[in-house]
């Protein structure tokens, strides 16, 4: 693995717990996954299977200690490698229109959606509470989450390329065959 690339994700991993550590709840003690983006961002500048796997563990384990969900911590663990790979396949499966804004929209907005339906199904399953209110909170935390994240990564994609492109972080990280 490169070691630029490692602390390129770091940063993004670092960002994401800031931002998620700060976010106010808005339902229940839910709120918007702000990790969740920035995983995205790594998976879409560096779509590589063992990349994917640290991120999204390192992810899911910050995630863990930083959520405020009643069985949030196991969720967040479940949900965030799930929802790696799951993402990691469809950047891989539209890897010739995945860079342009509205494919992005899409896979950020859809790998938002099974993010949140793992994560609710997990959280719902540990408290005891698994057949109900999963549709009511999809739709007033997941639904908004994903509107939020789709922006949050229209606006810090091209922000992240420029600097990739800047730095010829994407030239080495090639070169070193990530």
């Amino acid at each position: 693995m490169n070691t630029r690339v490692l602390i390129m994700l770091s940063l993004l991993v670092g960002i994401g717990a800031v931002l998620h550590a700060v976010a106010p709840p808005f339902l229940f003690g839910m709120r918007p996954d702000t990790m969740l983006p920035m995983m995205f961002l790594g998976i879409m500048l560096f779509p590589k299977a063992p990349y994917v796997l640290v991120l999204s563990l390192a992810t899911g384990f910050i995630s863990a200690m930083t959520t405020t969900v009643p069985g949030g911590q196991l969720a967040n663990i479940i949900d965030k490698p799930l929802t790696a790979f799951a993402f990691l396949g469809l950047v891989l499966l539209t890897k010739k229109i995945s860079h342009h804004k509205f494919t992005l929209a899409a896979l950020t907005a859809l790998g938002t959606m099974i993010s949140g339906a793992i994560f609710i199904s997990v959280a719902l399953y540990v408290i005891g509470l698994l057949e109900s209110s999963f549709l009511a909170l999809f739709i007033s935390v997941v639904l908004p989450a994903a509107a939020f994240n789709v922006l949050f990564v229209g606006v810090m994609y091209p922000i992240a390329s420029k600097i990739m492109k800047r730095t010829s972080l994407a030239k080495s990280a090639e070169a070193a065959n990530i």
